[in-house]
């Protein structure tokens, strides 16, 4: 075996490695405190599952617009402006997430969320092409070491909320507070250092240029999206659904136009417009599943169990994806094989943790899945920097920004959707009287879609039913309804795995056709030199 030289290109590429996982472990850290207070603010402003999806969603949709955004100005203004704009920022969602009071709640939740979100999208435009570039030879690797900050956000958040939620009642404004900490730490971190330029920007290559892999076809995925999304935001300024909905695909269709006449009607790659929906697929089970994880084990067994099982998968990600080039260099399996076995276990897992009647196999069960999602999201990444250079930072910028959209209006707002849908259609199975003294006010509906006869539980009168110490059977009723709605719920996710583990299993074919997965360079560049500019944070 030809031994691969992982030489970073720059001097201060480690320094540069950590800064941008401090980065990411802060939004990691926020991520899980805000899991963690959903039941908090269902129990206080009443709302229903939808409505927790929404909020949690829009902890998704920010990142599209920061991490497109900054991917596609990065090489222009520079690194270090892009960090104090997050950083900014970051102090900014934490003060109109404590404005929430009864009045203006959901409003304030969202925009607090939305905000956190751009943020960490605005980073991830910074550390995602930042580490591909000054790890050109092992992408896949240092990659998945950035990323393994994530599930370490995670579990120190949801240790942090166990001990002042479940165990000191400390109220879920202070706990929110909490993510600062590490987001100073990276301001610290970033301040004054030099940054690489990328392939495409040392070669001098204008923006129609690196967004041609794109092309119009990889523009209709995103856009579809962002379509979804102003389908749904503008609601929340007082204009009505269906003009709301109109208003999205105006400005879909205005966006993908605009790709197209940068480009000259570029068609884009076929490959690269896979893989965006593909990482659609990867954002929605997820990150769409870790919005509402500790939710749902922790309404299958008890709070505090919720967050051990959320700590457990958390803490197994972690760890493994420190052993990705293991994987890839030692076992010889190529990054495309790698997402095939991670698709099909995530399935697996999946499937098993919709049975799961004890912690014992709750552990066993999420373990699966957890391994099974481990390598997702930063394997894509490495697949979309390897196989597309002249994109620089653009095509993984979109890339991420699809995955994290497609959580806020797919994933998380489904599954919540999934689990109104499902516990109400029990409840009306198993008791119609009682499900309509808990139905909710207002149907459940997701991706604008009307659906007037889907009616979830109404979250101030179920979180009542779960709190009683002494149940009456009304009580027992609803509450095993919800449990019931909460493991359909994880069957239903599971059909998101299987689709993407055929997806990958075609890519594995057409490389395999093609003489196998090989990292593309631009010609006239190497991967052992480049650029640099230096960037005042």
């Amino acid at each position: 075996m030809t031994k691969v030289d992982n030489t970073p290109i720059a001097p201060n590429a480690h320094r540069l490695l950590w800064a941008g996982f401090m980065a990411i472990l802060a939004a990691g850290v926020g991520f899980a405190l805000r899991g963690g207070i959903f039941d908090n603010w269902g129990k206080e402003y009443g709302f229903t599952g939808s409505q927790l999806g929404a909020i949690g969603g829009a902890g998704f949709n920010g990142f599209c617009f920061g991490i497109i955004i900054g991917g596609v100005i990065v090489d222009k203004i520079g690194y270090g402006k892009l960090v104090v704009a997050a950083f900014a920022l970051h102090i900014l969602s934490a003060v109109v997430t404590c404005m929430a009071t009864p009045s203006n709640a959901y409003n304030m939740l969202y925009a607090g969320m939305f905000i956190f979100a751009f943020a960490n999208g605005t980073l991830e435009a910074v550390a995602n092409p930042l580490v591909a570039t000054v790890f050109p030879n092992n992408r896949t690797h240092y990659l998945n070491i950035l990323h393994a900050s994530w599930p370490a956000g995670l579990v120190l958040g949801s240790v942090l909320g166990w001990v002042l939620d479940d165990k000191m009642n400390i109220p879920w404004k202070i706990q929110l507070l909490i993510y600062l900490i590490p987001t100073v730490a990276y301001g610290i971190m970033f301040m004054g250092q030099k940054f690489p330029k990328s392939e495409a920007s040392e070669k001098g290559m204008k923006l129609g240029e690196m967004f041609k892999d794109v092309g119009v076809l990889g523009a209709l995925v995103a856009c579809a999206l962002v379509a979804l999304f102003f389908g749904s935001f503008l609601q929340l300024f007082g204009i009505g659904a269906d003009t709301a909905k109109v208003a999205g695909y105006v400005i879909g269709g205005i966006l993908v136009i605009a790709v197209g006449v940068i480009t000259r009607f570029s068609m884009g790659s076929v490959l690269l417009f896979v893989l965006f929906i593909t990482h659609a697929l990867v954002g929605a089970v997820e990150l769409g599943t870790d919005g509402w994880i500790q939710n749902i084990t922790g309404n299958l067994f008890t709070s505090s169990e919720g967050k051990y099982l959320f700590m457990w998968t958390s803490a197994i990600m972690f760890g493994l994806r420190f052993c990705a080039n293991f994987i890839e260099k030692r076992l010889g399996v190529s990054p495309i094989g790698l997402l095939v076995i991670c698709a099909s276990l995530a399935c697996l897992g999946l499937n098993l943790a919709s049975g799961m009647t004890s912690f014992t196999v709750a552990l066993l069960a999420l373990a699966v899945y957890a391994i099974g999602k481990t390598f997702f999201w930063p394997t894509m990444l490495a697949v979309a920097s390897d196989r597309f250079p002249r994109t620089g930072a653009i095509a993984i910028s979109i890339m991420g920004g699809i995955g994290m959209l497609s959580a806020g209006m797919i994933g998380g707002p489904g599954l919540g959707y999934a689990k109104d849908r499902f516990a109400g259609e029990e409840l009306n199975k198993t008791a119609p009287a009682i499900y309509a003294e808990y139905k909710a006010e207002k149907p459940s509906t997701f991706l604008n879609i009307d659906a007037t006869s889907t009616y979830g539980l109404d979250g101030k009168k179920l979180g009542e039913a779960k709190d009683a110490k002494e149940r009456t059977a009304a009580q027992k009723t609803v509450v095993a309804a919800d449990q019931q709605g909460d493991r359909r719920t994880l069957k239903a996710d599971a059909f998101i795995p299987l689709t993407m583990a055929g997806i990958y299993l075609l890519i594995l074919l057409y490389f395999k056709s093609i003489g196998g997965y090989k990292t593309v360079h631009i010609e006239g560049t190497t991967a052992a030199k480049t650029g640099s500019e230096k960037v005042a944070a």
